[in-house]
Formats: structure tokens, C-alpha cells, sequence
């Protein structure tokens, strides 16, 4: 098993330093450009959660550990931030505890679509934990 890890402060010009990082990692599963992209996404998805709702200061970490095995890669996207109270309630399509941010709220819906799993633990006041899974290559041309 393939591994890496990464360890950012949680400020927004490092979205998209991580999921440039996490698809370069990737890109040794031979992944097409649509499963390059829906990953891409979905890490921006999840370091924007962190960088927006974990902390209040921007001198606090975002660890990204990816793990790669058969075609299969494993992105877990972790903070030690404020947590969230009711997971199921954050999960809902269009809910956002920042409206004031005018962010749409599709975050975590949007990992659920692109990724094959979406696992999301927190403690309040101990931080979050995403870890999302795809699978690369599902199609392999014979279904055409």
C-alpha cells in the first residue's frame, strides 16, 4: 500500500495546493480525467469545509493522509477544530451555518456524489474527520 501525508495551514490559498497534491498522488492509479476531476472536487470540498468551519484563526492544521491500494484510493481530510454538532444535520443538501458567507451548502453532497464512500466523524471541540474513497477504473470498456 502507497501512502502519503500532508499537513497545511487552514488558509484558502491552500485548497487548491492540496487537491493538486492528492491528484498527482492519485495519477499513479491511472485514473481517467473525469475520476481526476470528481476527486479534485471533492478534496476542495472537503479543505474548504476545514478552512471555513473548523477554526477561527488561520494558524491551525489541515492533515490530509491518502492511501492508495489495488484502485482504490482513500482520501481522510482531518482538522482539530470546533467539530460538528449533528453530522446528519450538516450532511443535508443546501444547509450551511455560515449563510452570511452566501456558501451553498452542497459541500458534503457533493463528496457523497463524487466519491464511491463518504465516512464523516467529529467531537465537539476535538475536530472533524472526512474520509472519502473512490474506486478507479470501474469501467473497463467491456460494458460498451
Amino acid at each position: 500500500m502507497d501512502y502519503m501525508r500532508l499537513e497545511i495551514p487552514a488558509r484558502s490559498e491552500n485548497e487548491s495546493f492540496a487537491r493538486v497534491v492528492v491528484a498527482a498522488f492519485a495519477a499513479r492509479l491511472n485514473p481517467t480525467l473525469e475520476e481526476l476531476n470528481e476527486l479534485k472536487t471533492a478534496v476542495s470540498e472537503a479543505v474548504t469545509n476545514c478552512i471555513l468551519h473548523a477554526y477561527d484563526d488561520a494558524d491551525s492544521i489541515i492533515s490530509i493522509k491518502v492511501t492508495a491500494e489495488d484502485k482504490t484510493l482513500v482520501v481522510e481530510v482531518a482538522d482539530q477544530g470546533k467539530g460538528i454538532e449533528d453530522i446528519a444535520k450538516a450532511m443535508e443538501p443546501l444547509y450551511t451555518d455560515k449563510p452570511e458567507l452566501e456558501r451553498s451548502g452542497m459541500g458534503f453532497t457533493i463528496m457523497e456524489n463524487f466519491m464511491d464512500r463518504l465516512t464523516v466523524k467529529s467531537q465537539k471541540g476535538k475536530g472533524t474527520v472526512v474520509t472519502m474513497s473512490k474506486n478507479f477504473g470501474k469501467t473497463d470498456g467491456s460494458n460498451h
